[in-house]
């Protein structure tokens, strides 16, 4: 099988990783890529021993497909010009820096009709890939995804830089409308919000509270999910999950006994608990949703992460930036 030829836009911190897990697929083979920075440019040459391109418009001469690695201001300008050179496009979260222009990629591609695919990785993690066979119907869920501060990711909020990638995974899980949004958050070392929370709710009742910082002394990345009779837990970090199950006695399909724990309830009275840990794979999520990119191309088949999910992730995210502006300025004229 032949491979298809892709670029990479962007050889900094992230674009090098992308760089390497492109190398480890059998479906990509790269042709180079450009930067415009001397120093992320000769590093990726002396790594990966890539070709570096004078240009965009040089380099999407030669590719079926391109990958945006760059800051995401850059993110419409570069994935519009791929678009319209009729290049199939991964690209980096948040997929746009503004709502508009992310609308009006969805417009090019739907008239060109490539594939695009949007950076949202933990849809890629092992812990959320193991309960992919499991019927999901939360209705009440709790993210954190609590980091340390790195310079290099105040070009945006923590919503856009963190957040985002809760707000994308519990987008997926409820496919239900927002109802309402309320949020607040706090500007600490940068120009824009370090800290927020935000609690969404959708039009069946479900109910998510995130929390992102991104100045925190530790690192977690944890979502918890309440459904009718069941508690999941995933920890996005160490790539586990846990369920918890409760079953009635005569429950068809009952795990044997020496895997249940046994409890009264005073409502519906016997009951049975059952803890399972899921198997996870170990995966290299971005080589595998690099992987998933091509086989879209390849199959002519939706990308996993599409760029409508793309545009919803960051609708939201957008949305709670407003709330927590709203907010910011009530309390100023207090």
């Amino acid at each position: 099988m032949a491979k298809l030829k892709i670029g990479l836009l962007g050889a900094g911190h992230l674009g090098k990783i992308h760089l390497k897990c492109l190398q480890a697929t059998d479906e990509w083979d790269i042709v180079g890529f450009y930067d415009p920075d001397e120093l992320n440019a000769q590093a990726a040459i002396e790594q990966y021993g890539v070709r570096r391109f004078p240009s965009v418009s040089a380099l999407l001469k030669q590719v079926d497909a391109i990958d945006i690695v760059t800051p995401t201001p850059s993110h419409y300008k570069l994935a519009a010009q791929a678009i319209r050179a009729g290049k199939h496009v991964f690209i980096e979260k948040p997929v746009t820096q503004t709502v508009s222009q992310a609308k009006r990629l969805l417009a090019l591609a739907e008239k060109s009709g490539v594939k695009v695919q949007v950076g949202h990785v933990e849809r890629f993690n092992p812990a959320y890939l193991a309960l992919r066979n499991m019927a999901l119907q939360p209705m009440f869920i709790e993210s954190h995804r609590l980091a340390a501060f790195q310079p290099r990711g105040t070009d945006v909020s923590v919503i856009l830089d963190l957040m985002i990638h809760d707000l994308e995974l519990v987008l997926h899980l409820v496919q239900n409308p927002v109802k309402r949004v309320s949020a607040s958050g706090v500007a600490v070392l940068s120009q824009t919000p370090d800290i927020a929370n935000a609690r969404v709710e959708f039009a069946n009742g479900c109910v998510a509270n995130f929390t992102a910082s991104r100045i925190s002394l530790k690192q977690m990345r944890k979502m918890r999910m309440f459904q009718r009779d069941a508690y999941i837990s995933l920890d996005f970090l160490d790539k586990s999950a846990q369920v918890v199950r409760l079953f009635d006695q005569e429950a068809p399909n009952l795990p044997p006994k020496d895997q249940l724990m046994e409890f009264e309830t005073p409502a519906t009275g016997k009951k049975w608990l059952h803890l399972q840990m899921p198997d996870t794979i170990p995966v290299n999520a971005i080589q595998l949703e690099l992987e998933t990119f091509a086989e879209s191309i390849l199959h002519n088949s939706p990308p996993t992460v599409s760029l409508q999910d793309g545009f919803e992730a960051l609708r939201l995210a957008h949305r709670i930036l407003k709330e927590i502006d709203k907010n910011r300025w009530q309390t100023m004229r207090k």
